[in-house]
């Protein structure tokens, strides 16, 4: 008496899974392949914070942020100048060596 009444808890149970899940993916984990620019990006990014070289960023709306680069990721840099900033790549213009200023 009680499998009879627990087989039709199983058999509603299973009636209403779904029959198969798409496979669940973190974009940051994917195996993409980076393209070569991409590669000397973070050529230059460790080279500049392996010597501290002291770097002007010019930001899309034409503030300067001077300082050390200390650390970079796929989006952003970390500069450590007066303060420590965080800045997002895509609001940079464009950036130099401030030895190479004039």
């Amino acid at each position: 008496m009680s499998t009879a009444s627990t087989q039709p808890r199983i058999q509603s149970y299973t009636r209403n899974r779904p029959a198969s899940l798409a496979p669940f993916r973190l974009s940051a984990y994917d195996q993409v392949q980076e393209p070569p620019q991409r590669n000397a990006e973070l050529f230059y990014l460790q080279k500049q914070i392996q010597s501290q070289t002291p770097m002007v960023l010019v930001l899309e709306d034409g503030e300067q942020i001077e300082g050390c680069i200390e650390w970079y990721d796929r989006n952003s840099l970390k500069i450590r100048g007066r303060n420590k900033t965080l800045v997002y790549k895509s609001a940079i213009k464009f950036m130099y060596k401030a030895s190479e200023q004039g």
